[in-house]
């Protein structure tokens, strides 16, 4: 037999006198995949950032390749074949595509970059992906999507043996999901080892060959995964058992209600054509559609990061013209971004600094009451479980998850009346995913609207009082009731199934084209 490609042997990680990591031994051979399960704040980002080199372990031995170290730092990672596709972006946004997929290992001739042959390398890699991208496009002019698949052509431009992929498909649709898995089912057969992290079950179960869970920081199982199914690794990962995942949607007759929101012929120029739409208090709007279509650029056009062509937006009966986010937030809007990271938090503020971000005036008496602010911070802290060590802590050295639940917290602070929460769980643990849905339909019992976009057809089908499907920055279709499933929202999503000048479904004669 061949010797692993990696063991570890009572790997340990402390930031002070939190400790992160305790004891943690296993062995990974070439050419398999082996998950990593747990909740947020378990320990699987500080775990594979000792695997690459990143973080330096307190105690532990770390054996790669036959050779022992007491600690690796990147480039040594690096030279032993260690990638990794990390769950935040490290991509330049002033650089091309092409020159962030070259970054660190450029290629020269006679001395010089060789611009064209990076770029035709870096379309061949894309269209290994099956995405049609420009290689010198900036990065900034990227969507969360097309970002991701960067990040995977990055990592295959080298000779990788080890691949770290940390919660790649949380951004990509269920095509794109099913590209990046025939990508690393190619790899693994020329022998590359991949540790997988991802919150969504199914895609475990159908790609690792073992399982390594944690919890608390602590190893709790390491076993072949054909041995648990989805709810056993639930149940392994939060310590307890899982009641549903969703709550029930309640009987709502909202029809009478006057709507909250209201979006009339709005169009953003080669984005969005006579977008209507329109949601009441009490109900959660549902947008699923295919990435690129058009979903983001109707909430950001509503929030005023995009200047509309044409259209209007009603708050409550009133057209208002909102031109900039904080106009948004005076008229009751709030809007959670896909890109939590780059949008939404500020990774050089703590975890209290970022919550009372947007609401700080609130708390200011000619100066900052920064008890009333702490007191506050609190409440979101035990109210969302937001895992962090104090309120003090960075919120850079926060798990993604606990991240998202400080994002959900900063706009809960500023008591908005609607909600546009884009990928509002991602990166999130299936725990704290049913805190998210619980807290959105307690959200909607308090007579808030709420649009969920989301590429996860579960999610929507799941929360969803009525479903608007967009393609190609149209609305193809309104679903409702039992005609809200994936088989109806991918016909229309994909344009199997194309719609005539109505609006519901039902209205549908049923042709395909």
């Amino acid at each position: 037999m061949s010797e692993p490609i990696l063991r570890l042997e009572g790997i340990g990680k402390a930031f002070g006198p939190v400790q992160v990591l305790d004891d943690i031994s296993f062995s990974v051979m070439p050419g398999e995949v082996i998950g990593i399960l747990g909740e947020n704040g378990a320990g699987k980002s500080t775990l594979l950032k000792i695997i690459s080199g990143i973080y330096t372990p307190t105690v532990g031995t770390i054996y790669l390749n036959g050779q022992i170290f007491s600690a690796l730092d990147p480039i040594t990672a690096r030279f032993h074949g260690v990638a990794m596709i990390p769950q935040e972006f490290n991509l330049i946004p002033t650089l091309r595509v092409y020159e962030n997929v070259f970054l660190g290992q450029e290629v020269r001739r006679n001395g010089f970059l060789d611009h064209a042959d990076m770029r035709k390398r870096t379309q061949e890699l894309l269209s290994s992906l099956e995405v049609n991208l420009d290689p010198r496009l900036p990065i900034a002019q990227l969507s969360v999507a097309q970002k991701q698949m960067v990040e995977v052509a990055r990592v295959l431009v080298n000779d990788a043996r080890l691949l770290i992929l940390d919660e790649p498909t949380t951004v990509l649709t269920d095509r794109e999901v099913a590209v990046l898995f025939r990508v690393v089912r190619a790899l693994v057969a020329n022998g590359v080892t991949i540790l997988f992290i991802s919150h969504k079950l199914k895609e475990v179960k159908d790609l690792c060959d073992r399982l390594l869970i944690l919890r608390d920081g602590k190893q709790v199982e390491l076993c072949e995964t054909k041995a648990l199914n989805e709810e056993d690794m639930a149940r392994k990962m939060v310590g307890r058992e899982l009641s549903q995942i969703y709550p029930d949607k309640l009987p709502l007759d909202v029809t009478s209600a006057p709507p909250a929101l209201q979006v009339r012929g709005l169009s953003l120029k080669g984005k969005l054509t006579d977008i209507n739409l329109e949601v009441r208090r009490g109900e959660v709007l549902g947008l699923a559609g295919l990435v690129g279509a058009g979903r983001t650029e109707i909430a950001e056009t509503i929030m005023g990061l995009r200047r509309k062509a044409s259209g209007e937006v009603l708050i409550d009966g009133q057209a208002v013209d909102i031109r900039s986010p904080n106009e948004a937030h005076a008229h009751g809007l709030a809007y959670l971004s896909e890109d939590r990271q780059g949008k939404g938090l500020i990774l050089s503020f703590n975890v209290m600094q970022n919550i009372t971000a947007l609401s700080l005036k609130r708390y200011v008496r000619g100066f900052i009451q920064h008890r009333a602010e702490r007191r506050r911070a609190e409440h979101y802290q035990q109210r969302l479980a937001i895992k962090a060590s104090n309120l003090a802590a960075p919120v850079s050295l926060l798990s993604g998850g606990n991240q998202q639940k400080v994002y959900f917290s900063k706009l809960l602070d500023i008591e908005p009346d609607i909600l546009i929460l884009d990928e509002p769980t991602r990166g999130i643990d299936i725990s704290a995913k049913q805190q998210i849905y619980r807290l959105i339909r307690d959200l909607t019992e308090q007579n808030k609207a709420v649009i969920v976009i989301s590429s996860e057809l579960e999610e929507v089908i799941g929360m969803a009082d009525r479903v608007l499907v967009i393609r190609e920055g149209r609305i193809a279709v309104e679903l409702n009731g039992d005609d809200i499933n994936e088989e109806q929202i991918m016909l229309y999503a994909a344009g199997a199934r194309q719609h005539v000048n109505c609006k519901r479904v039902g209205d549908y004669d049923g042709t395909t084209s």
